[in-house]
């Protein structure tokens, strides 16, 4: 851009004018690059360099749309008054312990931050600290149980990071499986992680309505300027309902007897918040419970064979013994 007669361009560094930016940007609620670029006496472009190595730094940088056109920006209010984060040696332990579980993540953006985060922790502290927290809390995905690769999905994960972060509306195209892909405008309200897996979940204006989205199926995701707001009621619960895992519908009175063999199994952990549990004269046990979500029910009854029965309601007792005698029909 052209300089203003009469005022000379300032000559410094780039961490110097970058210094000038992170102070313009704290002192006023925001600026233009019009502005910055006046300011600092440099051009357009220099200046969305300059945004970027801010944003890249870890400042948290939003661009905010006026009516008249002018993108404004700014820092997210209040992150000034943020304290530095310090751990404590149980917590540090835990959080190595948490990473262990998302090996699953491999080739995501979210697993580069990951490694940013933990380069951060490792300058903090001595080798012999770090080599110690890694041995104690040592910790993987079990091998040989069917590991998703997100790594095709970076870009996409990328472009809904940001839609989650800043709020952005966004039009997704995604493909059910043995169906057309369909577009889908969107306003991504949550991420959620179930069974090693990344779901999308949010409000979708051309079904008038919550949906949720396998990341796997969402084939393209353009990320637009325009705003939205997640309504104050809003839950994540309202996107699984009843739901045994993930899939709504129409909820079902589950009752499923265990044999004996297994009940130990059974009576060591809650397999749904509002179940019941009877013990039978025999050592077997009954848990009963309602939930919608007919696939992931007999996914879970299914996991027990031979030792488990179907005991209602009556047609999820018919499909699981279909499912056995097709089973059983393919090995004749």
């Amino acid at each position: 851009m052209a300089k203003k007669p009469g005022k000379p361009a300032k000559k410094y560094s780039q961490a110097a004018r970058l210094h000038d930016v992170i102070r313009i940007l704290e002192a006023r609620y925001g600026a233009t690059v019009d502005e910055l670029a006046e300011e600092c006496q440099v051009h357009r472009r220099t200046i969305y360099r300059d945004l970027q190595a801010i944003a890249d730094a870890g400042y948290p940088l939003v661009p905010e749309p006026e009516e008249d056109g002018r993108v404004l920006y700014r820092f997210m209010t209040g992150f000034k008054s943020i304290p530095p984060i310090t751990f404590s040696l149980d917590e540090l332990m835990t959080l190595y312990f948490c990473r262990g579980q998302l090996d699953f993540l491999q080739g995501t953006p979210f697993h580069d931050d990951l490694d940013a985060i933990f380069a951060k922790i490792r300058s903090s502290l001595s080798p012999k600290n770090v080599a110690h927290l890694e041995r104690v809390a040592e910790a993987s995905a079990p091998r040989f149980q069917g590991v998703r690769n997100y790594a095709e999905k970076k870009e996409i994960l990328a472009e809904l990071r940001k839609a989650l972060l800043y709020q952005y509306r966004c039009d997704i195209l995604y493909a059910p499986p043995q169906r057309t892909a369909e577009h889908y405008q969107f306003d991504p309200y949550t991420l959620l992680f179930f069974q090693n897996a990344l779901y999308l979940g949010g409000y979708a204006h051309n079904r008038n309505g919550l949906r949720l989205f396998l990341i796997d199926r969402i084939q393209q995701v353009e990320v637009h300027k325009e705003r939205f707001d997640v309504p104050d009621d809003y839950d994540v619960e309202d996107l699984t309902g009843g739901a045994f895992g993930l899939v709504n519908g129409q909820t079902l009175p589950v009752k499923v007897r265990f044999d004996v063999e297994i009940a130990h199994l059974i009576k060591e952990r809650q397999w749904h918040p509002q179940q019941s549990l009877e013990e039978e004269e025999d050592g077997s046990v009954v848990v009963g419970f309602e939930a919608a979500g007919t696939r992931e029910i007999l996914a879970w009854v299914c996991s027990f064979i031979p030792h488990v029965e179907v005991l209602a309601p009556a047609p999820l007792r018919q499909e699981f013994r279909s499912l056995l005698e097709k089973s059983l029909q393919k090995m004749s």
